[in-house]
């Protein structure tokens, strides 16, 4: 998975912080590539290059468009309990760098 900021919380969610609970969609400035790790993510207007670790955090991003929240998108996923957390700091930190963003 991608590395979130220091400190990343998604608990006392702050007015343009990451939110689980709003829809989220992948940036219309990003383009995403499949590769056997995860995933190649290229901003066109930042021109960064990042890298989405696992195939998990891949179908997450891609699935946040069809769901109502985040939480919607990490059970299509499969993603279990015990690794939310993981992928919460993983989304938040996407949300950051504007990989992902509301909707």
């Amino acid at each position: 998975m991608t590395a979130a900021p220091a400190g990343a919380s998604t608990t006392g969610v702050s007015a343009g912080a990451f939110d689980p609970d709003r829809p989220h969609r992948l940036s219309s400035s990003v383009s995403v590539r499949p590769e056997s790790f995860g995933a190649l993510v290229y901003d066109f207007h930042t021109r960064r290059l990042s890298f989405l670790k696992t195939k998990p955090l891949v179908h997450v991003v891609q699935a946040l468009e069809h769901h109502d929240d985040v939480h919607g998108a990490l059970a299509e996923a499969g993603v279990t309990e015990s690794d939310r957390d993981q992928y919460m700091r993983a989304l938040a930190g996407l949300a950051q760098a504007g990989t992902i963003t509301p909707r």
